[in-house]
């Protein structure tokens, strides 16, 4: 190839190469200038965010009038949080043993209405009709329609506020998945001790005229476990005992001292007082293996028991005994004996009075 002939085809490659490179800029370019107005567009539809809190891309698309609730960071941290996620998680797990369903995360795991199907049905002993396995969305969400009508119809009268939907469930909204799992749990009376006073910060985003507006909002998930507006009990002998005549108080306390004194005298045991007494769940165990005349095995449970987890699984281990003998389950929780909660105490000890009272 000539020198000359070389040389012109250098001059069409650098030609090409420039025009290339020019429209690769120029795409390069425009691309920047579309980041540049979405970052503009984002910064100016969010003024005011709380620091820490991010907002991705898809809070953004809103549909007007719409908003979307995120738990804040620093929430999630949270020690008191963690740990009603944890007791949580591990009453699901408990309750749902025998369909051996795992709940490890409660937004991945209950957002598509499965386990919360499971979970109502073994609370309730009440049937849904509802598809076994959906995969599509709209599946899903009918399931969830189903599910939380049927929980709806059974709180509300009893004055719980509904804070959770289907939409909200579905969208992974944990503060509304916890709302309501806590509600299930203190109305169904669930055998677990739920941190108290547990309160998260919460951002929501609402789309007002094309503007995002934020607000940061405390949540309290969780009061006191008793006079809670979260705890809803039906009221019964005791309460009326307790709130209006006190002075039978002892009365009573009397007639249940004797009676569970006939019984663990045989093992020369005495109880002078019921609050303290039975609270580590030893005595009652003991006191049922007398009354349906049988060796507890000293494995099963803690003879000296420390621990408040320790204790709690000695009264929950006398609640199976208890059941075993054909006793309806107590109304009162393991945690409130252990808390020597007079009251419940009380309840458990009346139940086997008149169920027992006639033994020898």
């Amino acid at each position: 190839m000539s020198l000359t002939a070389t040389s012109a085809k250098m001059k069409k490659d650098e030609s090409f190469l420039g025009r290339l490179g020019g429209t690769l800029a120029r795409k390069k370019k425009s691309k920047e200038v579309s980041d540049l107005h979405e970052e503009g567009k984002n910064a100016i539809n969010a003024p005011m965010l709380p620091t820490g809190v991010d907002i991705h891309p898809e809070d953004t698309l809103l549909e007007e009038n719409t908003e979307r609730i995120m738990l804040d960071p620093t929430s999630r941290e949270n020690l008191k949080f963690k740990d009603l996620l944890k007791v949580l998680i591990d009453w699901i797990n408990s309750e749902l043993e025998e369909d051996r369903i795992i709940v490890k995360d409660l937004e991945e795991d209950c957002y598509d209405g499965q386990v919360l199907q499971k979970l109502f049905e073994k609370l309730s002993g009440r049937k849904l009709n509802v598809a076994e396995v959906t995969q599509s969305e709209i599946g899903q969400k009918q399931k969830l329609q189903t599910v939380l009508e049927a929980v709806n119809e059974l709180l509300r009268p009893h004055g719980w506020t509904i804070e959770w939907s289907v939409d909200s469930i579905h969208s992974k909204n944990l503060v509304a998945i916890l709302y309501l799992l806590v509600a299930l749990a203190m109305h169904f009376q669930a055998p677990i001790r739920l941190p108290e006073h547990v309160s998260v910060q919460v951002v929501v985003v609402k789309k007002r005229e094309g503007i995002l507006q934020t607000a940061v909002v405390t949540k309290q998930l969780t009061s006191t476990t008793e006079n809670s507006s979260f705890f809803k009990t039906e009221r019964d002998a005791f309460d009326t005992l307790l709130d209006h005549a006190p002075d039978k108080l002892n009365v009573v306390k009397t007639s249940l001292i004797t009676f569970v004194n006939k019984h663990l005298n045989k093992l020369n045991l005495e109880v002078t007082e019921l609050e303290s007494q039975f609270a580590d769940g030893v005595y009652l165990i003991l006191l049922m293996g007398l009354l349906e005349d049988y060796f507890v095995p000293l494995y099963n449970f803690y003879l000296t028991p420390e621990s408040f987890e320790q204790k709690v699984h000695n009264v929950s281990f006398a609640f199976e005994l208890m059941q075993d003998g054909g006793l309806k389950k107590p109304k009162a929780r393991p945690e409130d004996v252990v808390n020597l909660n007079l009251k419940s105490t009380l309840r458990v000890l009346y139940n086997l009075f008149t169920n027992y009272k006639n033994s020898e």
